[in-house]
């Protein structure tokens, strides 16, 4: 069951999907703090920037979660 708003209301679902995320979108994504992506998977990503905003492509942290994930003993 979702959540209601102040006003009594269900929370908008976002239509359309995303492609890219902010950091913070990103590290939430992995499920690890801010600080830690900063300190261990930022520098390992794509970035795409615009002015002083950026955005990595969900391909690409998926991309760096393949090739980080630990083989089967």
């Amino acid at each position: 069951m979702l959540a209601l708003d102040a006003r009594g209301r269900t929370p908008r679902v976002r239509a359309v999907p995303r492609v890219a995320l902010t950091p913070a979108e990103a590290a939430e994504s992995l499920g690890c703090s801010a600080e830690f992506f900063r300190e261990h998977v930022d520098l390992e990503l794509r970035w795409v920037r615009r002015g002083r905003k950026r955005f990595v492509p969900v391909v690409e942290l998926e991309r760096w979660a393949e090739q980080n994930a630990e083989g089967v003993l």
